[in-house]
C-alpha cells in the first residue's frame, strides 16, 4: 500500500488495511462456519433478506447447514445493498430508490433465477448508478468533519455532549482516513466505500487509546453521520417505478422490508409480491402490518396475494469482528432465524391470513420460476 503524505505513518496505513481486507484468518472463518446456535426442529429457512458483505458463499451456506440441519424446505438469496450475489440457484440485491410521491428514499428486495441476469444489463446499470451513488455518501460524511461544516458538528457536539477532545480526536481521525482513501482508492475493494468505514478504522484505536474516549467519539461520530445523511439528496436515485418495471421485466419477485420505516409505502399500490411485516430493526407493528396486508387481500380477491415476509437482516461481517468491537445488536441477528413466525400472538393474525413460513416458501419460489 502506497503513501505519499508525511502525516500517515506505517501505524495508520497497517489500520486502514485492517479495515479493507477481505481475508479471514482461522479464528474468523471459524466464526462463520460454526455457530453457536443450532436450531434442529426450525424445518423451512427463509432468508430473502441478508448481506454477506465480503463473507464467501459458501462459508454461508455451511453456516446453515449446521444452523438447520433438520430442514426440509428452504430459500435462500442473498440481499446486498445495490450488488446482485448468488446463492444456489437463485440471486439477489437490495436497492435504494426514490419515491417521489412521498419525498423518501425507499428499498426494495429483489430476487431473480440466476439464470435470468444475462438479459439484466440495463438493471445492472441502474445498479452500478446507485452503488456509486450510495458510496459518495461516505465521502459527504468525511468532508463534514474534515473541511469542516460547522452547522453539522456544533449540532452533534451539543446532542452528545462531545468534549474538544473527542471532536479534535474524530476530526484528526477522518483526515486521515481521507488521504488514505484518496491515496489507494483504485485498489479499496467497492464494499468498503461505506460509512461504517469510519466506525471500523476509529474502532482499531482501542488498543493504544482510553476506551471511553473511543466510545464517546463513536457516539459523536454517529451523530454526525445522521445528520449527513438527513441531508443527503434522494432525487439522484432511480425513481421505485423504474426499478419495480425493470425487475419485474426480468421476472424477478420484490418485497419491500422495513415498512414502519417506510410507512407511506403501504398506500402507493406498487407492483410487489409482499412486505416484510417482522425484521430485527421493525418489529412493533407486526400484528398490524398482517392484518393490513389479509384485508388487502380480501379487497383484491386475486390469484397472486400479497406475501408475508420476515427478514434476518444479518450482516455477516459484523460476526468477523473483534468480539469487544461488534455491534451487538447487528451481530446477534441470524441468517433465517425469525422467531416472530413461532409467536403466539403473531400467528394468530398468520393463520387468518391462510399463510406460514412454509407456504410462503413454496408460494415464492414458484412465482420466481415464472
Amino acid at each position: 500500500m502506497k503513501s505519499i503524505h508525511p502525516d500517515i505513518h506505517e501505524k495508520e496505513r497497517q489500520r486502514f488495511n485492517v479495515c479493507i481486507t477481505t481475508e479471514l484468518n482461522a479464528t474468523q472463518k471459524e466464526w462463520i462456519t460454526r455457530p453457536e446456535s443450532v436450531y434442529p426442529r426450525q424445518g423451512a429457512v427463509l432468508a430473502v433478506h441478508w448481506h454477506p458483505e465480503f463473507i464467501p458463499i459458501e462459508f454461508i451456506r455451511e453456516r446453515v447447514n449446521h444452523l438447520y440441519p433438520n430442514r426440509r424446505e428452504e430459500l435462500v438469496i442473498p440481499t446486498q445493498h445495490n450488488q446482485i450475489m448468488e446463492y444456489g440457484g437463485h440471486a439477489g440485491v437490495e436497492v435504494d430508490c426514490y419515491s417521489s410521491g412521498f419525498h423518501s428514499k425507499v428499498q426494495l428486495l429483489i430476487h431473480f433465477r440466476k439464470d435470468t441476469l444475462a438479459q439484466a444489463s440495463v438493471f445492472k446499470n441502474i445498479l452500478k448508478h446507485t452503488f456509486t451513488y450510495r458510496s459518495s455518501q461516505l465521502f459527504n460524511y468525511l468532508r463534514a468533519l474534515t473541511r469542516p461544516d460547522d452547522q453539522i458538528l456544533q449540532w452533534a457536539a451539543r446532542e452528545t455532549g462531545a468534549t474538544p477532545e473527542v471532536i479534535k480526536l474524530a476530526r484528526h481521525q477522518a483526515r486521515q482516513l481521507e488521504t488514505l482513501l484518496d491515496e489507494n482508492y483504485d485498489t479499496v475493494p467497492p464494499a468498503f466505500i461505506k460509512n461504517k468505514l469510519i466506525r471500523d478504522y476509529v474502532d482499531l484505536l482501542r488498543t493504544d487509546h482510553d476506551r471511553d474516549l473511543i466510545d464517546r467519539t463513536q457516539t459523536f461520530l454517529r451523530a454526525v453521520k445522521y445528520k449527513v445523511k438527513e441531508g443527503f439528496p434522494l432525487s439522484y436515485f432511480y425513481r421505485t417505478s423504474e426499478v419495480i418495471e425493470e425487475a419485474r421485466a426480468l421476472g424477478a419477485g420484490i418485497v419491500i422490508p422495513h415498512p414502519e420505516q417506510f410507512w407511506p409505502i403501504l398506500l402507493a399500490d406498487y407492483d410487489v409480491d409482499g412486505y416484510e411485516v417482522w425484521n430485527p430493526q421493525s418489529q412493533e407493528y407486526t400484528e398490524f402490518l398482517v392484518t393490513v396486508l389479509n384485508r388487502r387481500n380480501k379487497q383484491v380477491n386475486n390469484s397472486r396475494p400479497l406475501l408475508v415476509f420476515m427478514g434476518d437482516d444479518t450482516h455477516f461481517s459484523e460476526k468477523v469482528r473483534d468480539p469487544e468491537a461488534r455491534d451487538r445488536e447487528k451481530a446477534a441477528r441470524e441468517i433465517g432465524f425469525q422467531p416472530a413466525w413461532e409467536d403466539m400472538q403473531i400467528q394468530k393474525q398468520l393463520l387468518k391470513a391462510g399463510m406460514d413460513r412454509t407456504w410462503v416458501i413454496r408460494e415464492y419460489a414458484a412465482r420466481l420460476k415464472g
